[in-house]
C-alpha cells in the first residue's frame, strides 16, 4: 500500500484526453480526484498525503482559481496563502522556472504588508487594497502571461511522470 493517495483514473479515458491535445480536459481529469476527496474530507491536512505533484496540481488549482478572478490580493484576503510556500521548489521541479520566481515574489510581498492583508475588510475596504498595493497588479499581470505556459508544463510533467501524479490505471 503507498504511503500517498493513488486516484483511480480510468486508462481509456486518459488515453483519450491526453490524444485530444484538449489541455484543460486533461488537467481536469487529474485534479478532479484531488479536488473530489479534499472536498470529502473537508480538510488541508490532506495535502500531506498526496506526492509533490499532486500538492502543485491541487495547490495551482486553487491559486489559478483566485488569481485570475480576484488577484492575489483575493488570494490572501481569502486565506490561501499556506498553499503558496512550496510551490516554487515544486514548479522549478516541473522546469517551471518563471512561474516560481512570481510565486516567490507574491509570498514577499506578502510578508511585507502581511498586515494589510490578514486584516478583516468589508467589501469596499477589500476593493481599496488594489489601489493601496498596486505592485499586486504586476504580480496578476504576470501570473496572466504565465499561466497558460504554466498548466502545459505541469501536463507534460505529467505526460513523462504519471507516477508522481498517484495515477493508478
Amino acid at each position: 500500500m503507498s504511503e500517498f493517495f493513488m486516484p483511480q483514473i480510468d486508462g481509456a479515458k486518459l488515453k483519450e484526453v491526453q490524444a485530444s491535445g484538449d489541455a484543460q480536459a486533461y488537467y481536469h481529469l487529474l485534479a478532479e480526484p484531488l479536488h473530489n476527496e479534499l472536498y470529502a474530507r473537508k480538510d488541508f491536512d490532506f495535502l500531506e498525503e498526496l506526492t509533490d505533484a499532486q500538492q502543485l496540481l491541487l495547490c495551482y488549482d486553487y491559486v489559478q482559481n483566485q488569481v485570475l478572478q480576484g488577484g492575489f490580493i483575493q488570494l490572501f484576503q481569502n486565506h490561501y496563502v499556506g498553499l503558496l510556500p512550496e510551490m516554487p521548489r515544486q514548479l522549478t521541479t516541473m522546469n517551471q522556472e518563471d512561474m516560481a520566481q512570481l510565486i516567490d515574489d507574491a509570498l514577499k510581498e506578502y510578508v511585507l504588508n502581511v498586515a494589510v492583508l490578514e486584516k478583516e475588510t468589508s467589501v469596499e475596504e477589500f476593493a481599496k487594497l488594489y489601489d493601496e498595493l498596486p505592485q499586486f497588479g504586476d504580480l496578476d499581470d504576470r501570473f496572466k502571461a504565465l499561466h497558460e505556459p504554466t498548466v502545459k508544463g505541469i501536463l507534460e510533467f505529467a505526460t513523462h511522470h504519471l507516477e508522481e501524479f498517484g495515477v493508478v490505471i
